[in-house]
């Protein structure tokens, strides 16, 4: 069996409750047929402290009663990851507790206080998708990923948002006691071993911006009501009043993409609402959506979302559609 491995998880006031338990819970379960992790909560000061969700945990210890070599390091986020960051002794303590540390991971927006400990520095990361720009203008030596579930880069691992730190935790008992185990939790916990897909099934892949220049804005009007119709940059520079080659640079200029890419995006959302909200067929979806083809539908979604129609239409439909 082996020794028991030490799992410390830090928490803090407002942090996400599910980025507290979620790894713990994963542990807790591999512990089921034998010990394998001591785990324990601990926080500025030991006792209860209160989570984003205003439900209290209790924290084992306080940091300064945490001593010794630690296994697995844990980093949660939530609301209060930036009063968090904020806090020197806090930061310091995680700068600290790392090098004593065998792994040293984090949950969500708790990649911030490894990127603000120094822990980030050069290496690939990521967090949760709503963030993960704003980790990269903080902190730009960090090479961020912004579609991954989990990143590890040396000792070092990141999680995506909430329940990818169960996904991470899976992940670190797989790597600990091998497959079959891994498995077994993720059965119990109705999980995926290995989520298909990244972050962009869960985030908006079109971002809801406006141009600043009006035809660009008109433009981007046009295609979002002519889905099904042609999109391809010489119809959309007629659309704007605009030369085909000024258009397509001033479209870039501005939303930072092409007219084609854009146009795939706004198409996959469509698509994406159809199927969560919807039990039409995808030929009806492909075609409404202007895909054309169901062909070509697939080949976009899934190289948008990373995973296919209908994968992402089994795990998102509303519960009266997903028959």
């Amino acid at each position: 069996m082996g020794s028991v491995r030490r799992v410390v998880v830090v928490a803090f006031e407002d942090a996400q409750v599910l980025d507290i338990t979620g790894p713990a819970e994963v542990f807790a379960m591999a512990n089921r047929s034998g010990s394998r992790y001591a785990i324990e909560i601990v926080a500025r000061a030991a006792g209860p402290l209160t989570t984003s969700g205003g439900i209290q945990i209790v924290a084992d210890r306080s940091l300064a009663e945490c001593r010794g070599a630690i296994d697995t390091l844990v980093i949660a986020g939530g609301n209060g990851t930036e009063a968090a960051a904020l806090d020197v002794e806090l930061v310091g303590w995680i700068r600290r507790a790392a090098r004593r540390s065998r792994r040293v991971t984090s949950v969500c927006s708790g990649a911030f206080l490894l990127a603000q400990a120094g822990l980030l520095e050069g290496k690939r990361a990521t967090t949760h998708w709503s963030v993960t720009d704003l980790l990269g203008d903080l902190f730009p030596a960090v090479a961020v990923d912004a579609d991954c579930i989990y990143v590890r880069d040396g000792n070092v691992y990141t999680s995506a948002g909430v329940t990818s730190g169960m996904d991470l935790a899976l992940a670190l008992v797989e790597e600990d006691h091998g497959a079959a185990l891994a498995l077994e939790i993720a059965r119990q916990l109705v999980l995926f071993v290995h989520r298909p897909g990244g972050q962009s099934q869960f985030s908006v892949q079109l971002e809801a911006q406006a141009a600043e220049r009006h035809p660009i804005r008109d433009a981007q009007t046009f295609i979002a009501d002519h889905l099904a119709g042609d999109l391809s940059v010489n119809a959309l520079a007629a659309c704007a009043g605009m030369s085909t080659r000024n258009f397509a640079r001033c479209f870039r200029t501005e939303l930072g993409v092409t007219p084609a890419v854009y146009v795939e995006r706004a198409r996959v959302e469509a698509a994406r609402r159809l199927l969560e909200s919807s039990d039409r067929g995808l030929a009806a979806i492909a075609r409404d959506c202007g895909f054309g083809t169901v062909e070509t539908f697939h080949r976009s979604f899934q190289r948008t979302v990373h995973v296919t129609p209908g994968q992402y239409r089994r795990h998102f439909a509303r519960e009266e559609n997903a028959s």
